[in-house]
């Protein structure tokens, strides 16, 4: 059964929600039956990457809000993230297009690494404050992740992956995903946000139910014996 996740590296529900699902995955009888494929959304599509601005302080200026109406938001996002583990410093955060590193999580998922690469951009945006649109800082992390350097830094400075980027951003604008984190369950059930792991949990146990049934099971194991094929050898 396939498990869909639109999410944006620079969206701090994504992670959350993120590790809220893994949380429900975990405890999931048949996990091992479920193929979870990251796809990309962005949430500013026009953000022009500047590592000297402040991210509250953009915040704060494209939502019209106060410098202090923006720290207390990031204070209350940092406070759920701590309850799921995770650690958000926003005051390291660097404001960056989120186009590059979507195009390094598809380089990723090609060579079966995608969930790894999505960790890792999560992580390094809100928790280490790199630049996540920076070519060096990506080809970096995909080095750490066990991926070709000069594959990588070949895919990411001819734009490789750009049309896969824009196949999944256009596939959510079809599907009318407005917001992310947002979960596809076996192409018929949607959660939208970073809902609670129970009910991802609830989800899972339906859209599986109606997968088995559409899927029967499969033999898992042969016992062999003498028989004969549809060659004639017996």
């Amino acid at each position: 059964m396939k498990v869909e996740i639109w999410s944006d590296v620079m969206c701090p529900f994504c992670y959350i929600g993120k590790r809220r699902f893994e949380q429900a995955l975990q405890g999931f009888t048949h996990r091992d039956d479920v193929n979870v494929e990251w796809k990309s959304f962005q949430l500013n599509p026009d953000m022009v990457t500047d590592p000297n601005v402040n991210i509250t302080q953009y915040l704060a200026n494209i939502k019209g809000w106060s410098l202090e109406h923006a720290k207390e938001m990031n204070a209350h996002v940092t406070q759920m993230a701590a309850a799921e583990g995770l650690t958000y410093n926003f005051d390291k955060a660097v404001v960056a297009n989120s186009f590059n590193a979507h195009q390094y999580s598809h380089f990723a998922k090609k060579h079966g690494l995608g969930a790894g690469a999505e960790e890792q951009l999560f992580k390094a945006y809100f928790t280490e404050g790199k630049n996540i649109d920076d070519l060096a800082i990506l080809v970096e992390l995909g080095r750490e992740l066990g991926l070709n350097a000069d594959e990588l830094n070949k895919a990411l400075e001819t734009n490789a992956y750009a049309d896969e980027v824009k196949h999944d951003v256009a596939e959510a604008q079809y599907l009318g995903i407005r917001g992310v984190p947002f979960f596809v369950f076996n192409s018929k059930y949607a959660v939208s946000g970073a809902q609670a792991a129970d009910v991802f949990g609830q989800t899972l146990d339906k859209a599986y139910t109606e997968w088995q049934k559409e899927n029967p099971a499969r033999i898992e194991e042969i016992i062999e014996g003498e028989s004969c094929g549809p060659d004639g050898n017996c």
